[in-house]
């Protein structure tokens, strides 16, 4: 079971020292959220960010809009964002409740304080692998996860289940640039079973509960689930039907306690590593 807290504590405990590093020289760290209406997802996270920002002396300056907030009013925030030289990164909430707002708003941030890939040209730096700007955090976990525990993607096959901005396709990308042969697929995939069966690492990322089941997997295999879904239940799930699934595979994440345990020690060693930028 690849859980996702030793990889956490791992990457916490080296932003510490380096936290350290700079507290002798006088800098602090500082990250900016920017969060629309109270969605109760929006909250968890906020709240798992603030906890491990705090954890390592990280400063955040926090701009909390109401849901019927104006487009004016981002545009405000990002540009304050942009101009104040001691904030390093900042993280937008997304979907806003108005996405068209949110496609016009997006590109203002600028990309050097961009720590979850919103912007194009973030994304642009990951398709093209010119480190500009950072990749989106749930991305990164997947590789960091894959770091901790040695598995590497050099020469094997890969699929991605999923195909979004967030994760799906920039995943594939930086799994590319491990040299791993990626195949991507997403719900409408014919045969995904026959698909999946013949990789060696399986990342879903659909947020479909159960799309992943003992038909998709073999023996030897590595299954990351990046999934979040709540069943009938209203209990958390991820995209695969874990039970059956762990009993084939070499190595699998649970969810929770996964690849989702990671975010925000990435997104705080992004905001750590914007001071370079």
């Amino acid at each position: 079971i690849l859980k996702g807290a030793p990889v956490a504590a791992a990457i916490t405990e080296d932003l510490k020292k380096r936290c350290a590093v700079l507290a002798e020289k006088g800098i602090t760290p500082k990250a900016a959220i920017i969060r629309v209406g109270d969605k109760p997802d929006d909250l968890s996270y906020e709240r798992a960010a603030l906890k491990r920002f705090d954890s390592l002396g990280i400063a955040v300056s926090q701009f909390v809009m109401p849901e019927d907030c104006t487009e004016n009013m981002l545009i405000e925030a990002i540009e304050k964002i942009n101009s104040d030289k001691s904030i390093h990164g900042a993280l937008m909430f997304r979907p806003l409740p108005d996405r068209k707002m949110q496609n016009r708003i997006t590109d203002l941030l600028d990309p050097a304080k961009d720590i979850d890939g919103m912007t194009s040209i973030s994304l642009a730096g990951v398709f093209t692998g010119n480190n500009t700007g950072f990749p989106p955090c749930t991305a990164r976990a997947v590789i960091e996860l894959c770091d901790h525990y040695g598995i590497d993607p050099a020469g094997k096959e890969a699929v991605v289940i999923g195909r979004s901005l967030v994760i799906g396709r920039p995943l594939s990308m930086m799994l590319q640039r491990r040299n791993a042969t990626v195949t991507m697929c997403h719900t409408a995939t014919r045969d995904l079973a026959a698909i999946c069966r013949r990789a060696d690492i399986i990342v879903s990322t659909a947020g479909h509960s159960g799309i992943v089941t003992e038909e998709c997997v073999r023996e030897g295999q590595i299954v990351i689930d990046v999934g979040v879904c709540v069943n009938d239940e209203g209990k958390i799930t991820g995209d695969v039907d874990f039970d059956p699934v762990s009993r084939i595979v070499a190595a699998i994440t649970p969810v929770p306690g996964g690849v989702g345990a990671i975010t925000t020690a990435v997104l705080a060693k992004h905001v750590v590593m914007g001071l370079s930028q």
